[in-house]
């Protein structure tokens, strides 16, 4: 099939059913109760990998990110395209850390590459242990991700695995709150021990959120040490110099991830960086624009409202202007889609929000929507689950949100987009005001 010669006919009824139609109420499914904690322990030798995951750097290359308990043991990957044949191999770095009384074992990041688009690779980490494979994103349309929050480690988090797992994707995206360790550092192995055989198969990109801060007044004053040791994300490639914000490019899709707990006012230099990040986008090679924050800026639940709000202020204008399609958050721990929307007034101009922290946290579901439901959101529920968002060509992505039930996966929430890029009233970008758009 020629994903380029989609109907537009179909496509626009579709879209105009979503969004001049919209079911405004919140669902009335019937949630329920939480689930227990997960803790996991390490069944492998001291020198054999775990905590396996993986993550892009580039476009052909990819971070192999393991942990080994033993000191001796050598950053090297060996990989091939057969099992158990591996022609090529790399070498990385390794680092390590202490938090309080806790001494992290040896914490590996090899990067290995140029490799081929949609292809899968078999590889060892360190000369021992389990082979582990994985399979690289496509170059070109059709790409899938799948888009989940706030995960912690809980049976509702296993559930969401599995239905993640369920159906093929390219690449997770996860806009902060991984493992809710909070401080606790034995709880970073042990996620990371529960999502290795999801993230060592696909890459995973990760922004951080407030449970990764683990600031200690005096003792341990700045946050984000164990996140960025062990979640180290390609920010040097797109001239970030922080791992707590950078962006990446996937097939056609320009992908943004940015710092809810990083400064984000006029003169910091994650502002800077986002300006120059914008700037350098060519919309006739990335058609599409996405970008993930952890607190989100538009939120109609009781829990977290107005987190976001100054980041928005500072921030959003720069997006708008550069026709960003979509923005995705977390923190709150329901889901909520909104119309395309700036500055709190629905905009066809503007990116559509949505919020998924509802991954499988051990904080429970935020329970409480605003009555009555503001005109600009959509869809909201206080359910556990993951969105995925699936880009066939360079004007139509169709998004879709999972809802956790029981063993099953429900599709509870769909949506045809459009690219702001091939809309004839949207398709020109700007520096100047947004209202001199509109």
């Amino acid at each position: 099939m020629n994903h380029k010669r989609f109907s537009s006919n179909f496509f626009f009824l579709i879209i105009i059913i979503f969004f001049f139609f919209p079911p405004h109420a919140a669902s009335e499914y019937s949630r329920p109760p939480p689930r227990q904690l997960i803790f996991t322990t390490n069944t492998r030798s001291e020198s054999d990998p775990e905590q396996v995951h993986i993550s892009l750097v580039g476009k052909d290359h990819m971070r192999i990110s393991w942990i080994t308990s033993a000191k001796h043991t050598k950053s090297i990957v060996e990989y091939g395209k057969s099992p158990g044949k591996y022609q090529e191999s790399a070498m990385g770095e390794d680092t390590s850390y202490h938090y309080f009384f806790y001494r992290s074992g040896k914490i590996h990041h090899t990067v290995i590459g140029p490799l081929e688009a949609s292809t899968t690779y078999y590889y060892r980490c360190g000369g021992s242990g389990p082979e582990f494979s994985f399979r690289t994103p496509p170059s070109s349309f059709p790409v899938e991700f799948a888009i989940v929050g706030d995960l912690g480690q809980t049976e509702w988090t296993a559930s969401t695995l599995l239905h993640i797992g369920a159906e093929n994707y390219d690449v997770l995206l996860l806009p902060g709150d991984l493992s809710y360790a909070d401080s606790h550092q034995p709880l970073w192995d042990s996620f990371g021990r529960l999502v290795e055989p999801f993230a060592s198969r696909r890459p995973w990109m990760v922004t951080q959120g407030n449970h990764e801060i683990e600031i200690f007044p005096i003792i341990q004053p700045h946050g984000f040490k164990s996140y960025n040791s062990r979640w180290l994300m390609p920010y040097e490639q797109s001239g970030s110099n922080s791992n707590l914000y950078y962006s990446f490019d996937v097939a056609g899709i320009h992908i943004i991830m940015l710092g809810s707990y990083a400064d984000f006012d006029s003169d910091s230099d994650q502002y800077k960086w986002l300006q120059s990040d914008l700037g350098k986008i060519d919309r006739k090679i990335t058609p599409w624009v996405i970008a993930l924050i952890h607190a989100p800026w538009y939120n109609s639940n009781a829990a977290h409202k107005g987190e976001g709000e100054s980041m928005r202020k500072s921030m959003e204008e720069m997006l708008y202007n550069a026709r960003v399609d979509a923005v995705f958050a977390g923190h709150v721990h329901a889901y909520e889609r909104f119309t395309r929307v700036f500055d709190n007034k629905a905009d066809p101009c503007g990116p559509v929000h949505f919020t998924v922290g509802d991954g499988g946290n051990r904080e429970g579901l935020a329970l409480m929507f605003e009555k009555p439901s503001p005109s600009i959101s959509v869809f909201r529920e206080a359910s556990f689950g993951h969105g995925r968002l699936k880009v066939f060509n360079e004007t139509h992505a169709l998004w879709s949100w999972h809802r956790n039930d029981d063993s099953d996966s429900v599709t509870a929430d769909q949506l045809w987009l459009q690219s702001l890029s091939s809309s004839k009233s949207c398709g020109k970008t700007t520096t100047g005001s947004p209202r001199d758009e509109l």
